[in-house]
């Protein structure tokens, strides 16, 4: 059934006073307003709830999110929200991480996206590395598939995996999959790491230069990289955390201009969220989070396919969500572990990074 042009009109216009600080006009957001209303009224039919990983595109995360932050802290809300629906724009393996922390609730993706770190290692090669390295404990990246999840001694995010790794009771640990976040963690921890081969491909992207070049010409830039960089980069910059820590940072620094060493659909929410602060520099775009458009939301809601439903079975889910139990678990002790020892060179005194230091919580915004 058509929406009457009245209902167009203000969706239109609401789009608009989202959007235009991203360069759009009243065109594009005609363009897109039957989508995005129809979205909204299945969405609110349906008692589901849209969260959009801050990676997606404007209209995605502005037109139709109900939330919009990272993965994690994306899947841990959703627990507390009452909607029995969850549509995640995200790439898969969080809208697996999603249907863990929430078993009971209904979760579709838009698309079945890819990711280049989760989809450099399976579970079978995690039990290969356990029957290689017998005596290390095995760590994960929470950007994984849940089958690699389940053969993992615990999970761990961007911001408590010092934490995680000082707690294992093992000296040697071998952490998957990205391999520039464990060259980042060699430093800051006295135990061996292992890593494994993975990169983000958006964070390997970004190299040393490109940070002196900004940092030469804005003398009074503030430069912000995630921990999936390489360490040249890390080194060079005034915070390293992951995408929500990176805004919380800006939300709460008085300097004026900032470079985000990540992907652009963080550079988006700096423009629309902050438009009183400028950004310089590039960033990289993300083709996995870039698959997903406003009409593979709409189909989720409205004709969803098979491959839509996220589902899990239950041996891997249930040996997956132990392992990210197992992350509260070790992220306490070692925090009091740093804490003790009344932190380090290598870390910081919370045990996190120590150019970004960030508890493990729930970072996200409400679009509407």
């Amino acid at each position: 059934m058509q929406s009457p042009a009245s209902d167009l009109n203000k969706e239109a216009q609401r789009l608009y006073d989202k959007l235009h600080k991203l360069g759009w006009g009243m065109e594009d957001c005609q363009l897109i307003a039957p989508t995005t209303l129809e979205i909204n009224e299945l969405r609110k039919e349906q008692n589901a709830v849209i969260l959009a990983h801050s990676y997606q595109t404007p209209d995605i995360m502005y037109g139709v999110g109900d939330y919009v932050g990272d993965s994690y802290g994306l899947s841990v809300m959703a627990t507390k929200h009452p909607a029995k629906k969850i549509i995640f724009c995200s790439v898969y393996f969080m809208g697996e991480t999603a249907k863990l922390l929430n078993p009971d609730k209904q979760v579709l993706v838009p698309r079945v996206a890819g990711c280049s770190l989760a989809d450099s290692i399976t579970g079978a090669q995690v039990r290969a590395l356990r029957r290689k390295y017998p005596h290390a404990g095995i760590v994960c990246y929470v950007n994984t598939y849940a089958e690699v999840k389940a053969e993992s001694d615990a999970c761990c995010t961007s911001s408590n995996v010092v934490a995680v790794v000082e707690a294992m009771p093992q000296q040697e640990i071998v952490f998957i999959p990205d391999k520039l976040m464990g060259l980042n963690l060699r430093n800051m921890t006295s135990k061996r790491i292992i890593r494994w081969d993975g990169t983000c491909i958006v964070h390997e992207g970004f190299n040393p230069d490109t940070v002196r070049d900004i940092r030469r010409r804005f003398p009074d830039v503030k430069i912000l990289a995630h921990p999936e960089c390489a360490p040249g980069v890390v080194a060079l910059v005034d915070y390293a955390g992951g995408t929500s820590g990176m805004l919380d940072y800006v939300r709460t620094s008085s300097a004026k201009m900032f470079m985000l060493v990540t992907e652009c659909g963080l550079t988006d929410r700096f423009k629309a969220e902050f438009p009183g602060k400028e950004i310089v520099g590039t960033c990289i775009l993300c083709p996995y989070m870039k698959e997903i458009q406003l009409e593979d939301v709409l189909k989720a809601l409205k004709d969803p396919a098979p491959e839509q439903f996220v589902e899990i079975p239950m041996d891997i889910a249930d040996r997956a969500r132990a392992s990210l139990a197992r992350m509260f678990e070790f992220e306490k002790q070692g925090k009091a572990i740093v804490q003790t020892r009344g932190g380090s060179s290598a870390t910081s005194a919370d045990g996190n990074f120590p150019v970004a230091p960030q508890p493990l919580a729930v970072h996200c915004s409400r679009t509407g």
